[in-house]
């Protein structure tokens, strides 16, 4: 299969599962112990972390990325929402391994700024596949955007509008309207989305600048903890759909933005539950004769769970209590808040360690390791800078720990490495990909 060839395929349906095209992921693939030729080692994830741990002179922090995770999760998109086609929000995580496996099974991609169309056009992919999904862009952008080909973009603004007609006059133009998003984590709607009272004002404005709008998008905000936050954010969205018919607009988009949950989430809605909701208001609202194109923006939902980051404790130190006689134990890892766990700060995220190592056994494999709260003492873990807010696990329990020794953190790749910094001169952690598909199979 051929470059140009890879970014044209459609959908797979959800009879038909995916493969895993490796010519294409080893290209990205530098770590010599995990790829063998131009293949992924058949490794599961407990080999690989032995694999690395292992080595003498390994002490950097370090993600594990399984691909076949990836492609589960597409999976279970197809078969709970197959009306909608998934634009991957690549802010969540711009890894190109987890975008060219996106883009072979047929994605669009949500991108908010140059950078990131820049980055998916570069990689083959047409840009017929973006949404320009910004409704404040920077006027250089826009222009950009315009430039390599991109013509779907959001507004919600009439000072957007005009911009458009100045700079976009052809875009295909998408109104992003408010919902209540007081159910998650984080909320978009203070920011974007036009309130439903300025919606027809917005209409008959883009008509009078003759800016051909062809649909309405929303999000519910980034970790939504309600199932049915989608049903009242449809029936705003086909109010704005009867008031553009009463304009003389054609709306033929759908865009349901993101809010959906990774499979791994601890608590909370469950995917399967807000994807019934949706399907349901869907065929009430926007059924399937009408013909409309309904998209998606996910991205915690396909780069969460395929990521976890292990860390190496660097430093510990024992602290005697008054209360117990018992001590509590501080440990210092090699990554932070201000590295890959700036989700706990920035994308309100709990973290929860699991023990790779202890005094220098591998102990993963153990049934200990997997709940290790079940026995030993006061923890908390902290990062490597000299900032006290610097901390990752406030309390929880954990046995005796000591230099050198390995932690797990599941869950790790939605908006962690993505947004971190070198803040004290502390590097990124680094990706380790392996195949658990090929494992079982093997």
């Amino acid at each position: 299969m051929t470059k140009s060839e890879l970014f044209v395929l459609p959908m797979v349906k959800p009879d038909l599962p995916p493969k895993c095209n490796y010519d294409t992921v080893s290209k990205f693939l530098t770590q010599k112990e995990i790829v063998c030729g131009e293949t992924l080692t058949k490794s599961n994830m407990s080999e690989v972390l032995r694999l690395v741990t292992e080595q003498s002179d390994v002490e950097d922090s370090f993600f594990v990325a399984d691909v076949r995770e990836m492609f589960n999760q597409y999976e279970a998109w197809v078969s709970h929402l197959p009306r909608i086609k998934p634009h991957f929000a690549i802010k969540s995580n711009p890894d190109p391994v987890l975008i060219s496996i996106l883009a072979s099974l047929g994605t669009g991609f949500d991108c908010a700024s140059k950078a990131e169309i820049t980055q998916i056009l570069d990689m083959g992919i047409s840009p017929s596949r973006i949404i320009y999904a910004h409704p404040c862009k920077p006027s250089s952008h826009l222009s950009y955007a315009v430039s390599r080909g991109v013509d779907l973009m959001t507004f919600d603004n009439f000072d957007e509008l005009h911009k458009m007609k100045k700079l976009a006059p052809n875009a295909r133009a998408v109104l992003r309207i408010s919902t209540d998003d007081s159910a998650a984590l984080c909320r978009f709607s203070v920011k974007f989305g036009a309130p439903m009272g300025s919606t027809y004002d917005l209409l008959c404005t883009a008509k009078s600048l003759g800016i051909n709008v062809v649909g309405v998008s929303f999000h519910v905000g980034s970790g939504c903890q309600d199932d049915c936050a989608f049903d009242d954010a449809l029936q705003r969205a086909r109010t704005v759909f009867d008031q553009a018919e009463s304009l003389g607009f054609n709306f033929n988009l759908l865009d349901i933005g993101g809010g959906f949950p990774s499979s791994k989430e601890r608590g909370g809605v469950k995917f399967s539950a807000i994807a019934a909701n949706i399907n349901a208001s869907l065929d009430r609202l926007f059924p399937p004769h009408l013909g409309i194109n309904i998209i998606s923006e996910p991205g915690r939902y396909f780069s969460s769970s395929a990521y976890s980051l292990a860390v190496n404790i660097t430093s510990k130190r024992a602290v005697e209590s008054e209360e117990s006689s018992e001590p509590s134990f501080m440990y210092y890892v090699n990554d932070g808040v201000y590295g890959s766990f700036n989700c706990i700060m920035f994308d309100h995220q709990i973290v929860y360690p699991e023990i790779l190592t202890n005094n220098g056994e591998y102990v993963y494999d153990s049934a200990s390791s997997k709940d290790p709260s079940q026995t030993g003492y006061k923890t908390s873990i902290w990062g490597p800078t000299c900032d006290s807010l610097d901390c990752v696990v406030p309390q929880t329990t954990l046995p005796e720990l000591y230099l050198g020794d390995w932690l797990l953190f599941q869950n790790m790749g939605a908006y962690t490495k993505c947004a971190a910094s070198k803040f004290n001169g502390f590097d990124l952690s680094a990706v380790y990909y392996y195949d658990s598909q090929q494992s079982r199979s093997s």
